[in-house]
């Protein structure tokens, strides 16, 4: 019987590495460059006007990066007490939520309708509906006054939910309708045949499955509504009993040349803070909607 010879494990069969070094070439050197450029073009500006309010006016030219927070708190306090900013906080939230709601109520039967219609008027409303991306909104504006002053709702808030709300009407009914349209009419018709009716199978099959285009489209229309300006400074006014936020800001803004930076820093951050909470509570329920409409779908 011929000898067998021995091959050692190592020799037939060589060990795999345990870890794998991916290799940096030119481009992904430079790739990994820009993106850290980018970064910090979205990075720098944001810490500059965080340590910029919380420091003397006057240290934010002769150093201007450096954490000095040698005021504290003090120009929080000095700009709220100057706006007014819970009163405008309140109105801001009024209007912005109430804009909000008033948007879904009307655009979700809208996209309801129009994607289980397969008529030439549907088509017809669809495509009135996308015309509304081609007006301007500063177009909007003499004609949106006009209308407000003839309904004598000049200097108030509900005309500017009204209008919002309307302004919005077409990106929500054009993108609630698409994710309406993937929902599997059979579902609907098995509903049919139980019994259900129209706003019951709206309320019960295609709310839960169109979750994500209804979180999107309130996310994106939330700060929309929450940072608008040039509408509600022109109709709302600026008493301070009715203006926003938004409004209230710019007269921290001084004509004569003596404008305290920080302070503007310090109320930039109040504005802007309600978005970045909502953002925060409202993103993880956002991913898990898109993930629970993909599975679905």
């Amino acid at each position: 019987m011929a000898a067998l010879t021995t091959v050692p494990a190592a020799a037939a069969s060589p060990k795999a590495p345990r870890g794998h070094v991916r290799r940096i070439t030119g481009g992904l050197a430079a790739g990994y460059v820009l993106i850290g450029i980018y970064g910090l073009t979205l990075v720098l500006p944001l810490y500059w006007l965080f340590i910029s309010a919380f420091r003397d006016r006057y240290e934010l030219f002769s150093s201007p990066l450096t954490p000095t927070f040698s005021k504290g708190f003090s120009n929080f306090v000095n700009v709220w007490e100057q706006l007014d900013a819970g009163r405008a906080l309140l109105n801001s939230a009024y209007i912005t939520l109430a804009a909000l709601a008033l948007t879904l109520a009307v655009a979700v039967p809208a996209s309801y309708g129009l994607a289980r219609s397969r008529g030439k008027v549907s088509a017809v409303v669809e495509r009135i509906y996308a015309m509304g991306f081609l007006i301007p909104g500063f177009a909007a504006l003499v004609p949106t006054l006009l209308l407000a002053i003839f309904l004598n709702m000049y200097h108030t808030r509900e005309f500017i939910i009204l209008y919002l709300s309307a302004s919005a009407q077409p990106l929500a009914v054009i993108l609630l309708t698409q994710f309406m349209r993937t929902v599997p009419p059979e579902l609907e018709e098995a509903a049919l045949i139980d019994g259900a009716g129209r706003f019951r199978i709206m309320r019960s099959i295609y709310l839960p499955l169109v979750m994500p285009g209804i979180a999107t489209i309130s996310i994106l229309q939330f700060n929309a509504y929450w940072n608008e300006y040039l509408y509600t400074l022109i109709i709302a006014g600026v008493q301070p009993a009715k203006r926003t936020i938004q409004v209230a800001l710019p007269t921290l803004v001084s004509h004569l040349g003596n404008t305290d930076y920080a302070w503007v820093c310090a109320g930039t951050i109040i504005s802007i803070l309600p978005v970045f909470i909502l953002y925060i509570v409202l993103n993880r329920r956002m991913e898990d909607a898109l993930v629970q409409g993909a599975l679905k779908g």
